[in-house]
């Protein structure tokens, strides 16, 4: 049933890079860590290849050295949203850097993913930790008093009426922290009772997951209560999925 998958890899590791502009960087989009790097790193546990496991660390450090902030602990979505100080930078209406929620959402469930596959002494396991750890005690910080993070997180003003993709994906991940004792139970569990009753004051009276931004790359205010997304409602199951485990 692999296959196919194994063979489609196979082409992938032998030339992986196109040669226009930065897409000599396979994942030059954070959405990117959720979507590869743990479907590769499963197939090189399931298949024993640990060459597999090796190409997913290197193309994902090639996104974190590109994308990731280390003075914020976030990641931009992609280079049009990392500062080079060239007179064409984006910023928020408040002149703070554009990170967008749902972008760092991905991540945060992408590392999920891929910390569930990886053996406990992968020799390259407390990076990924470390990412996780910096992107949580982040997002603590810019939680909002409704529980929910913005479409925007470093401009939250500007962005009213919280975000349940991006908020569903950080719950969702910060619970799975608390449950596996990678996150400090007493610190996080608020963090994570409070985003989970924010985002079922998203769910409308018909049953479906409103407040979702639809398909973008960077923040808008293009949502409403009644705008739904299937991965909106994903990641609000994926945040309940490990809710329901906490003791």
């Amino acid at each position: 049933m692999i296959q196919a998958f194994s063979d489609t890899l196979a082409k992938f590791m032998k030339n992986p890079y196109p040669t226009k502009t930065i897409e000599v960087v396979k994942w030059w989009w954070c959405d990117a860590l959720f979507m590869g790097p743990p479907a590769i790193v499963k197939l090189g546990v399931a298949t024993g290849n640990k060459n597999y496991l090796a190409y997913s660390d290197q193309l994902f450090k090639e996104c974190y050295n590109l994308l990731y902030d280390k003075e914020e602990h976030l990641f931009a979505r992609d280079l049009k949203y990392v500062i080079k100080n060239d007179g064409k930078d984006l910023r928020e209406a408040n002149g703070k850097k554009i990170f967008w929620s749902r972008g760092n959402g991905w991540v945060m469930g992408g590392l999920v993913r891929v910390l569930q596959e990886l053996p406990a002494d992968y020799p390259e396991r407390n990076f990924y930790i470390g990412v996780f750890k910096e992107m949580s005690a982040r997002l603590k910080e810019l939680q909002q008093a409704d529980g929910l993070w913005r479409a925007s997180l470093l401009d939250p003003d500007s962005y009213p009426g919280g975000e349940v993709s991006g908020s569903g994906f950080d719950c969702y991940a910060m619970a799975w922290g608390v449950n596996n004792g990678i996150l400090d139970k007493a610190t996080y569990t608020p963090v994570v009772k409070n985003a989970w009753i924010g985002l079922n004051k998203c769910v409308q009276k018909d049953g479906h997951v409103g407040w979702v931004q639809p398909v973008g790359a960077d923040p808008k205010k293009n949502f409403n209560a009644d705008s739904w997304e299937v991965y909106g409602s994903g990641a609000f199951l994926l945040a309940g999925s490990e809710v329901i485990k906490l003791k």
